[in-house]
């Protein structure tokens, strides 16, 4: 593994860890991005300014971290940009078939230890391996 980073991935995952347990502490809501972000298409009062607010903290947190670094995202995007939309596009039906997306069921449901979640979990990761070999072996 050339791009083994153990002391920047344990900050990285404590940071998360504790970013999603602050909102369920102080907000009473899980840190489910699929549930954020679809919650801005369909807002009930007042609800929108903490998910706009969330969401802008992740796009400003991912260019601090650009800024910080001095160089690029560390991220090359290979696909081209029809695949990148079909793709999205199943993600987001994909996290509305299983009411959340990895992030809700992955880190606030694992913790939870909740059985729907656990299952979720198994099934995104699943098929992603299966996605993975399909594309890389077989397509």
């Amino acid at each position: 593994m050339e791009d083994f980073t153990p002391v920047s991935g344990l900050i990285g995952g404590l940071l998360i860890g504790l970013a999603v347990t602050l909102m369920l502490l102080l907000n009473g809501r899980i840190a489910g991005i699929s549930g954020i972000v679809g919650g801005l298409l369909n807002t009930k009062g007042g609800d929108s300014g903490w998910r706009v607010a969330f969401v802008a903290g992740l796009l400003l947190g991912a260019l601090a971290y650009v800024v910080a670094a001095g160089a690029r995202a560390p991220v090359e995007v290979l696909a081209s940009p029809p695949a990148i939309l079909v793709g999205g596009l199943l993600v987001g039906f994909g996290t509305s078939l299983g009411s959340g997306c990895t992030s809700g069921h992955g880190l606030c449901g694992l913790a939870r230890f909740s059985r729907r979640s656990i299952a979720a979990t198994a099934v995104f990761f699943g098929v992603a391996m299966l996605t993975v070999f399909l594309t890389r072996h077989v397509f």
